[in-house]
């Protein structure tokens, strides 16, 4: 099972990659055009990715209490967007350096409603990874909203190695 999760993380890493290269090319004003919806801006879902990863790195660590490093935030579009690929490298080399016990573990967690709950860690890892492809996937809607061509594909298949 860790060499799955291993090789998911690395993929995650890979694809949140991918998809910055082609938001850093963009003109300075496209991160921040309002398309509507929840995350309504480019900037807005890349400080939820940055958040999310982030959020469960942090469960990770068994950290009591969580904070978002995207609140407040003042920083450029392009420095965000490093510090989400910091933090999913970050994700990787803890997944990379746990053992088989830290894996088996069981987190518990509370959301901001008190509400208490447990996750393996095999599953936290999993939960990261589709999340953040779910939000890779609205970032390339936005881009192609605003007319942004040549997206790059983040496909597993893209990733995985020939054999």
């Amino acid at each position: 099972m860790k060499n799955m999760l291993v090789h998911y993380m690395a993929y995650n890493c890979w694809a949140n990659r991918q998809l910055v290269k082609r938001l850093l090319q963009l003109p300075g004003e496209q991160p921040d055009q309002e398309l509507g919806g929840n995350l309504s801006t480019l900037r807005a879902a890349v400080h939820h990715l940055w958040y999310s990863e982030s959020l469960w790195y942090q469960r990770l660590l068994l950290a009591e209490k969580t904070t978002d490093p995207a609140a407040g935030y003042s920083g450029s579009f392009a420095e965000a967007c490093a510090e989400w690929l910091k933090q999913s490298a970050l994700l990787q080399e803890w997944v990379e350096k746990a053992n088989q016990v830290k894996l088996n573990h069981t987190i518990a967690y509370t959301l901001k409603k008190s509400e208490h709950y447990k996750m393996a860690v095999e599953d936290v890892i999993m939960q990261v990874c589709s999340n953040s492809a779910f939000y890779r996937g609205q970032l390339v809607y936005m881009l192609e909203r605003l007319g942004v061509k040549k997206i790059p594909a983040t496909d597993y298949s893209l990733f995985k190695p020939k054999k």
